[in-house]
């Protein structure tokens, strides 16, 4: 899984009707290549569903790992470059630059400690984070 699943991912989190020709515009792929990252997310057991949500209905608010990471940019990176970057990932609920050692507190939601890891991995290889400091929420 790359950055531009995860961009996929945050938008049909945001309209899980969105067609695969608005994915793509959103995203800077073709109508096709979206759909076939789409196929190979579900196959892959990334994507387990699509379903409706009624206003009776009561959002499940605890699936998963809430975190927040500090990032600190390696010195070359832009910080208006990391910031846009970091807000299409799905999984990243808010960032804010900050002062002190480092450049960025992000507040993140993941499925489980494997998908920290995929994102702290991520963060590095394709964010241009130097050193990252998680906290855990425990409540």
């Amino acid at each position: 899984m790359d950055a531009i699943d995860e961009q996929i991912l945050g938008v049909l989190r945001a309209d899980g009707r969105a067609s695969f020709t608005a994915i793509g515009r959103e995203v800077g792929l073709s109508t096709n290549a979206v759909a076939a990252r789409v196929r190979r997310l579900q196959t892959a057991g990334v994507i387990t569903g699509f379903t409706v949500l009624l206003a009776d209905d009561e959002p499940d608010r605890s699936p998963g790992i809430e975190a927040f990471l500090d990032v600190r940019l390696q010195p070359d990176r832009d910080s208006e470059e990391f910031l846009a970057w970091v807000k299409g990932l799905s999984s990243v609920a808010d960032a804010v630059h900050v002062t002190g050692p480092y450049d960025y507190l992000l507040r993140v939601r993941v499925q489980d400690m494997r998908a920290l890891d995929r994102l702290l991995r991520m963060l590095k290889r394709d964010g241009g984070a130097m050193q990252t400091q998680t906290r855990m929420a425990l409540r």
